[in-house]
């Protein structure tokens, strides 16, 4: 593309980022891209668009939820591509949900058999569902399940 292009219509940016129109579409109506429209009505997008959409990209993949990669866009100024400094200062934000995310997978992955040999995900002795038996004291069954999922979970180490 020739340096002198300050503008991408929608398929030239899909086609550059990688990224589905329909993608591109959704990101822009979440707020994590923006356009212009021409007197046509035709979206354009600033050459900024494309790593903006690679940042929500690779964030997306190491399952950063899209609210909070649209909190960190708006902290950059508008118009301007997010650096490798800006990745690395935002990227280090997430650090702490990225380990808790692990360790609850952790969890899951090491205790999955014993969860479907309960049958039940018994909330006196699920390790997944009530680690701890954080909720014996109240009752026990499935009864709980949509009220714990509904509560804050507790942080526990592995």
């Amino acid at each position: 593309m020739p340096e002198k292009i300050q503008e991408l219509t929608v398929g030239q940016l899909s086609a550059r980022s990688g990224a589905a129109v329909s993608a591109l579409h959704f990101y822009e109506a979440k707020g994590l891209i923006t356009s212009r429209r021409t007197s046509g009505n035709q979206r354009r997008y600033g050459r900024d668009a494309l790593r903006r959409v690679a940042f929500v990209r690779a964030a997306q993949r190491v399952g950063i939820p899209l609210a909070t990669i649209r909190d960190a866009l708006a902290a950059l100024p508008e118009e301007r591509t997010p650096t490798r400094e800006d990745w690395a200062r935002l990227s280090e934000r997430w650090r702490g949900e990225l380990d808790e995310r692990i360790t609850r997978l952790s969890r899951l992955r090491d205790h999955l058999t014993d969860c479907i040999g309960c049958g039940c995900l018994s909330l006196e002795t699920c390790v997944l569902s009530n680690p701890d038996d954080v909720l014996g004291t109240r009752m026990a069954g499935s009864r709980l399940l949509p009220e714990r999922l509904a509560e804050p979970q507790p942080r526990t180490e592995p």
